[in-house]
């Protein structure tokens, strides 16, 4: 496949255009924000890169859409596809990002920091043994790259991972690897759930009453989409303590309304959708690599299979 024409949709197009210019890639490039492209701009170009999709465009003419972030269900999720169309996505330091994103929340709640912070205020002197990561166990949804890096690195702490995946197949670093079917019956045993599944048909709302309802005193970390989330459902095992708390990075509605229960839920930590950022050296440095081994027929370990919308 040959790219000639190139149209990059970024709010942080300036910056990508500065570090594409000094990579001398030898391609037409036009560099627009968001709210400024136009049919006009897809139809000249051959390759489309960026974050979303915009509703009013038709881009099934294009030859390669390549996503700016590691999720692409802005790009399919009840949308309608031209599987001529080569989709990819970015991957780069989102599995590391989310790791220490998670193990730092988790830590926070073994080493009790927020108890102490209370005592604190308190002027109290109340000592409390932390927990140990070691004698922990985490259910992680998605074993993809994300979910296997984040098991590798709560694993190297002597966690036992357990994962959740579409297909059930065993991968490194998890103890464990069930289908959504077959997972239930071990969340009693869980001390937290984090979730970094994709959003699909199949994972939209996972996390309602009929799951949690299976759940005692656990931690809950979603770094995934806000869209897999019951929020109702959400805020009633949270007041039950089924979920003793929450760290909520994605949302349904982003950003997160000011009148939005979650906001006064002191046991819930809202975060920007901050855990796995595009930087623009990132973001930049798939997007050329990805061109390159498209021009060259290498193998792409970014495709997006359009079929399973991951």
């Amino acid at each position: 496949m040959m790219i000639q024409n190139i149209v990059v949709v970024s709010p942080m197009y300036k910056e990508i255009k500065k570090m594409i210019e000094q990579k001398n890639v030898s391609k037409n490039f036009r560099y627009v924000d968001e709210r400024e492209v136009t049919q006009g701009d897809v139809n000249w170009a051959d390759a489309f890169v960026g974050f979303n999709l915009q509703a009013d465009l038709d881009y099934s003419n294009l030859k390669w859409v390549h996503s700016l972030g590691a999720g692409v269900d802005r790009f399919l999720y009840k949308k309608q596809w031209n599987e001529n169309v080569l989709l990819t996505r970015t991957i780069c330091s989102f599995g590391q990002r989310i790791s220490e994103y998670c193990l730092s929340y988790i830590l926070m709640d073994l080493q009790c920091h927020s108890e102490f912070k209370t005592l604190k205020s308190q002027k109290k002197w109340q000592p409390t043994t932390p927990k140990l990561l070691n004698n922990q166990k985490v259910m992680v949804y998605g074993t993809g790259e994300i979910g296997q890096t984040l098991a590798k690195t709560l694993s190297s702490f002597g966690v036992e991972v357990f994962g959740v995946s579409l297909s059930g197949k065993e991968k490194e670093y998890f103890k464990e690897v069930m289908t959504l079917n077959e997972h239930f019956p071990r969340l009693r045993e869980m001390d937290y759930l984090i979730n970094t599944l994709p959003l699909t048909e199949q994972t939209e709302k996972l996390f309602n009453d009929t799951l949690l309802n299976q759940v005692s005193q656990v931690g809950f970390i979603n770094v995934g989409r806000g869209n897999s989330v019951d929020e109702k459902a959400l805020l009633q095992a949270l007041n039950d303590n089924r979920i003793r708390f929450a760290v909520l990075d994605v949302f349904t509605q982003e950003p997160l309304p000011e009148d939005h229960e979650f906001w006064n839920q002191s046991n819930v930590w809202v975060t920007p959708h901050i855990s796995a950022v595009t930087t623009p050296e990132e973001g930049v440095e798939c997007f050329i690599d990805t061109l390159k081994n498209i021009e060259e027929n290498k193998p792409l370990h970014n495709k997006v299979d359009v079929s399973k919308g991951y």
